[in-house]
């Protein structure tokens, strides 16, 4: 399960939406969002599905990377999706399961669909955003969309810089479980043990060490940033200035086009 969470990872390249400016992959990222969680329309959907694949295409990205990102979280959804399912309440004529305490209409069954799609697909977006922008470009661009918020006392470099150092250190953190996994089982551990009691205990020698380095990492890198005198946003320059272009215009009209698709297919009777 480590090694498929791709949250984090950056994998360089040059073609489209790598070139973007991360301001603009930013805000269509939190539009793509807020347009998942509006659409109720199954081939709204199946729209969605073939824009992120068309995405995937033109980043020249390996489908694999979509599925890896997925996969540990799989269980959650499920989780989610039955949930959904038996909580959602309908019609009696929409009655499909009455068995004991459980209830199943379809408006739960639709739900459950519903809300798997959503996630599987926040999952799949999110992914594209990290794996064509690499840390330094994120927080270069979330410092930018959050300069306005300073006039009212927000720190925006100092938060765009957490959130950056953040997502930077999860792989780092993953190799780091990892190695220690390993070691552990060399040494008679058993991770695999099909007794959730035995699989609880033995992910404490695992926690312990795994804390410790984390702290030893954020210590190291706290003398490395003062060493080199850091003192936050103020008075710093940067290496590439970010500028929008043409190009960043038209991954605006791309997703409002969507937008507009899946707006338009939520009022109609296709399910």
């Amino acid at each position: 399960m480590i090694k498929n969470i791709t949250i984090g990872q950056y994998i360089p390249g040059d073609s489209f939406i790598h070139k973007l400016d991360p301001r603009t992959k930013i805000l269509v990222s939190i539009l793509f969002i807020v347009n998942l969680f509006l659409v109720q329309n199954f081939t709204a959907y199946v729209l969605i599905l073939g824009f992120i694949l068309l995405m995937v295409r033109v980043a020249r990205l390996s489908p694999k990377y979509l599925y890896k990102g997925v996969k540990p979280v799989f269980v959650l959804i499920l989780f989610t999706a039955f949930l959904n399912m038996f909580v959602t309440k309908g019609t009696p004529d929409t009655l499909v399961l009455d068995f004991w305490i459980f209830r199943i209409y379809r408006e739960g069954i639709y739900q459950a669909l519903f809300m798997t799609f959503r996630l599987v697909f926040l999952i799949m977006g999110t992914s594209i955003l990290t794996l064509t922008t690499s840390p330094i470009e994120l927080t270069d661009g979330i410092e930018s969309l959050l300069k306005p918020f300073k006039k009212i006392g927000v720190p925006a470099h100092e938060l765009a810089m957490m959130m950056s150092i953040a997502l930077r250190f999860i792989p780092t953190l993953m190799d780091e479980t990892d190695k220690i996994m390993k070691a552990q089982m060399a040494r008679g551990a058993d991770f695999d043990s099909p007794n959730i009691i035995k699989k609880a205990k033995s992910l404490i020698p695992l926690l312990v060490p795994l804390f410790i380095s984390s702290f030893r990492r954020a210590e190291e890198l706290a003398m490395a940033m003062e060493a080199r005198s850091y003192r936050g946003g103020e008075g710093r320059t940067r290496m590439k200035q970010l500028k929008y272009e043409r190009r960043d215009i038209g991954a605006f009209l791309i997703i409002f086009l969507l937008i507009a698709i899946t707006f338009s297919l939520r009022y109609t009777n296709i399910f």
